[in-house]
C-alpha cells in the first residue's frame, strides 16, 4: 500500500481540485492507496471538507490537530500515521504534479527507498525565491552535513525502512528536508516542472521562509559558532596590534588628541560585532532550551476515516 500525505492549513479552495486530480491520478495506478491528511489547526472550512471526503472515500483518513503546529509538525504527524508500505508527502496547492507518483513507484520497484522530485523548471516561482532558494541551498551544503539535495522539497517516495528510521527521529525543532537527508537510503532522482499554485495562497511569506532556513542551519550544523570563533580571533588579534601600534606611537611622539570619529566608529563596530555573536549563540541555547522541554511536536485532537472516529 502506498501513503499519500497531504498536510493541510486553510486549504478550503485548493481541496475540490486536489481531490479530483489525486483520485483519477491513482485510480490509474495498480497499487492500493490511503491519502492521509493532515489538518493543521485550519481557521476555514477545511476539516469540514475533509471530513466529508473521509466519509465519501473510505481511502481518505484526516488527523486533526488541536492548534496551529506548523507544516514541520504536520508532516511528521503524517508519518507517523501513514500505514503504506511506502509514502509521497505532496502539498495539496498542486504546484507539485501527481502524475509524477506513477515514476516513483516505478523507481521504488526497481529497489530504489527513495524516490526524489527535483524542480527543474522553477518559472512559476518569483525571480526573488528562485535567487534566495538557490543561495539558502548553496550556504546550507557548504557548512551543514549532511547536504540537501538542490531544488529538492517534500515532495519524494519513502520506503517504509526510511519512515521507520525517521519516526525514531523525536526533536521538537524540526527541519524535515535535513532529516530525509540524514535518513540517508539508496535513492534516486526524477525532473518535473514546477507549476503555478491552483488555488488559494501561498502560507510561507518571506520571513517564514527565512525562519525555516535558519532553523535548517542551525539544525545540521555548528559551524556558525566555529565561524565566529575565528573572526572574533582575527579581529581581537587586529585590535591588539592597534594597541601597540597606539602605545610605541604614544611612547615615541607624545600623547595625541584622540579622534573622536574613530573613538565612536570602534565602539559602534566592536559592539555591533558582540551582539549579533551573542545573538548567535542565543539561537543555539534557545534551541537547547525548547529541546530540554521534552514537549511533543503535535497534539492530536481527533481521527476520521476507515468508517470510523477515534
Amino acid at each position: 500500500m502506498i501513503s499519500i500525505l497531504c498536510p493541510c492549513y486553510n486549504e478550503e479552495k485548493a481541496l475540490p481540485l486536489f481531490i479530483q486530480r489525486i483520485t483519477q491520478v491513482i485510480s490509474a495506478i495498480p497499487e492500493t492507496f490511503e491519502i492521509l491528511f493532515v489538518n493543521d489547526g485550519s481557521t476555514d472550512s477545511t476539516l469540514d471538507l475533509l471530513k466529508s471526503y473521509s466519509q465519501q472515500d473510505s481511502r481518505i483518513k484526516v488527523v486533526d490537530f488541536s492548534r496551529n503546529f506548523g507544516k514541520e509538525a504536520a508532516l511528521t504527524a503524517a508519518l507517523d500515521y501513514a500505514q503504506g508500505d511506502a509514502v509521497i508527502p505532496i502539498d495539496a496547492d498542486l504546484q507539485d504534479p501527481p502524475e509524477l507518483m506513477a515514476d516513483m513507484i516505478a523507481k521504488w520497484h526497481e529497489g530504489y527507498e527513495v524516490v526524489l522530485a527535483r524542480r527543474a523548471d522553477r518559472s512559476s516561482d518569483s525571480w526573488l525565491k528562485r535567487v534566495t532558494a538557490k543561495m539558502f541551498y548553496k550556504f546550507h551544503n557548504a557548512i551543514s552535513n549532511p547536504h540537501i539535495p538542490e531544488n529538492v522539497g517534500d515532495f519524494r517516495l519513502m520506503d517504509r525502512a526510511v519512515i521507520e528510521a525517521l519516526k525514531g527521529c523525536r526533536e521538537s525543532c524540526r527541519f524535515m528536508k535535513g532529516l530525509f537527508a540524514w535518513a540517508g537510503f539508496r535513492s534516486c532522482t526524477l525532473d518535473y516542472r514546477r507549476e503555478v499554485r491552483s488555488a488559494g495562497r501561498a502560507k510561507l511569506n518571506g520571513w517564514k521562509l527565512w525562519t525555516l532556513a535558519l532553523e535548517g542551519i542551525t539544525s545540521f550544523s555548528t559551524a556558525p559558532l566555529t565561524i565566529w570563533l575565528y573572526l572574533g580571533g582575527a579581529i581581537s588579534l587586529s585590535a591588539f596590534a592597534y594597541l601597540a601600534y597606539i602605545f610605541m606611537r604614544t611612547v615615541i611622539s607624545g600623547v595625541e588628541v584622540p579622534g573622536y570619529a574613530s573613538i565612536v566608529c570602534m565602539i559602534l563596530f566592536f559592539g555591533g560585532l558582540n551582539l549579533v555573536g551573542i545573538g548567535l549563540i542565543g539561537q543555539y541555547l534557545g534551541r537547547t532550551y525548547i529541546e530540554s522541554k521534552r514537549r511533543p511536536v503535535y497534539i492530536v485532537r481527533k481521527v476520521y476515516g476507515d468508517n470510523s472516529e477515534a
